[in-house]
């Protein structure tokens, strides 16, 4: 069940934002989204060359699960090394903007316009481009997907 953008008493992040990075590369990010978010919050490099955007307390449970992955794993070190190195704590401005870091946009090759996109428990900040990329991709393939990922018993 579904109601303001709550479910199940849990915040979810949902809709799609474009914007723009200001020359000093700040991001207004959504009022609907800032109170959910925090004070403090974690923005780290994603897949897909992507950003991620998590408040404090998915940022935990997401690195709750991190650290119970086998070190002696090497994709575990790997995944690891790459998204927590890549993580920066992160925090409004007086205007609602925050800072990405240049790292940060050049790894999800942000020059000025973006899409903010709520995922669930997670923001998602794209290049206009490769949001593009991925929506035309995903356009054409939905049906498969949705055919491997969900069995007859679920409704969409």
């Amino acid at each position: 069940m579904v109601n303001d953008g709550k479910m199940w008493g849990i915040f979810m992040f949902m809709g799609e934002y474009h914007h723009t990075i200001d020359e000093k590369g700040r991001l207004i990010i959504p009022s609907k989204f800032r109170n959910d978010l925090g004070e403090k919050f974690i923005l780290t490099r994603g897949i897909e060359n992507c950003l991620y955007v998590y408040s404090e307390s998915s940022w935990e449970q997401i690195t709750q699960k991190l650290e119970s992955l086998p070190f002696t794993k090497k994709d575990a070190r790997e995944f690891t090394r790459f998204f927590l190195s890549g993580a920066t704590v992160a925090e409004f401005d007086s205007q609602g903007r925050v800072n990405i870091t240049s790292p940060q946009l050049s790894y999800a090759n942000i020059i000025k316009e973006c899409v903010i996109v709520g995922v669930g428990n997670r923001l998602e900040i794209w290049s206009v481009e490769n949001w593009n990329v991925f929506m035309n991709s995903a356009f054409k393939n939905m049906s498969d997907v949705a055919e491997n990922l969900f069995n007859e018993s679920v409704m969409l």
